[in-house]
């Protein structure tokens, strides 16, 4: 009688880590090495591996292996259950000590120089034991990996609120303002309006982020396309930009109105602000830790930082 799936599937669990770790080292070696096992013992269970599957799941590459298209399809489904199964482990650790758990948590680059360390301190005064890892990167990315479970909490802008697969709650909110070098014809004014841009070089965050969303937004309400001069990933860099005299800029003001990294701000009129809040993904899939985080930034009682107010959307 044919072996079921299912008796394939339990006679293969048990190795399936090794096997995602050689998918990610390449060798046999490193792959012992990280699982704390001899690597005699780690060559045989590979053996044993392919001998189940009834094809070959590694094959020598160079000095290390690579695996096979059989083992590829393995190493990828190893890796989702280990993650899934990783996960479990941490929510039963943090169940019986939630008051030692981690949080992953992820947000815009430019989020992490008050708003996020703001939030985390207060949080961390009441919760002294709990870690946690940081993540950056687009709006985009971000949540994408907040869906997927690699995150458990992400602060982003503009909130996702058409999204079935997250819940999200606004917290704050933070002005932009067209930032200009120095010499620029507009440096002198006490306020800008949008259609104002039309035909002057932007410098914007790549497609992806949400205040590039923000800022082609801005320029179609006011009935123009915008002309980008340059495309970068940190809101630092293209204030760089600005001073050097190579574009001008929507971003979130960052200091005296006046002056700021060799810039200057000036308000859009009418004004313009962006709410930022945090976003999970939906049902319960948040370990304890992350859980008491999330009511916590939700729950307005730790301060947000300079240059941030409480959301009013």
């Amino acid at each position: 009688m044919d072996e079921s799936d299912e008796q394939l599937a339990a006679r293969l669990a048990p190795a399936l880590a090794l096997l995602a770790a050689v998918g990610e080292t390449g060798h046999v070696t490193r792959a012992s090495e990280l699982l704390g096992i001899p690597q005699p013992t780690a060559s045989r269970r590979l053996a044993a591996l392919s001998d189940l599957v009834g094809a070959p799941l590694v094959l020598p590459s160079g000095r290390g292996i690579r695996l096979t298209r059989a083992g590829r399809t393995l190493a990828a489904a190893s890796t989702r259950a280990l993650a899934g199964v990783a996960a479990a482990a941490r929510e039963v650790r943090e169940e019986i000590d939630p008051a030692t758990g981690r949080v992953v948590l992820g947000f815009l680059h430019l989020l992490g120089r008050t708003l996020v360390p703001s939030l985390i301190r207060g949080f961390r005064e009441r919760n002294p034991g709990v870690r946690f890892s940081l993540a950056q990167g687009s709006r985009q990315d971000m949540l994408r990996a907040a869906r997927e479970g690699e995150i458990d909490l992400v602060f982003v802008a503009p909130l996702p609120l058409d999204d079935p697969e997250l819940v999200s709650r606004p917290l704050a909110d933070q002005e932009l303002v067209l930032s200009v070098p120095p010499s620029h014809r507009f440096a002198a004014r006490r306020r800008v309006r949008a259609a104002e841009l039309a035909g002057e070089e932007l410098v914007t965050l790549e497609h992806g982020y949400g205040l590039r969303q923000m800022t082609d937004d801005l320029c179609a309400a006011a009935g123009f396309e915008p002309r980008i001069a340059f495309e970068g990933q940190e809101s630092e860099t293209v204030r760089g930009l600005v001073a050097a005299g190579l574009g001008v800029a929507v971003l979130p003001r960052s200091g005296p109105a006046r002056s700021a990294s060799g810039v200057v701000e000036i308000p859009l009129s009418p004004a313009v602000f962006r709410t930022i809040g945090v976003s999970w993904p939906v049902g319960e899939r948040l370990a304890p830790a992350a859980r008491a985080f999330r009511d916590h930034v939700c729950s307005g009682v730790t301060g947000l930082g300079p240059g941030f107010r409480p959301a009013t959307a």
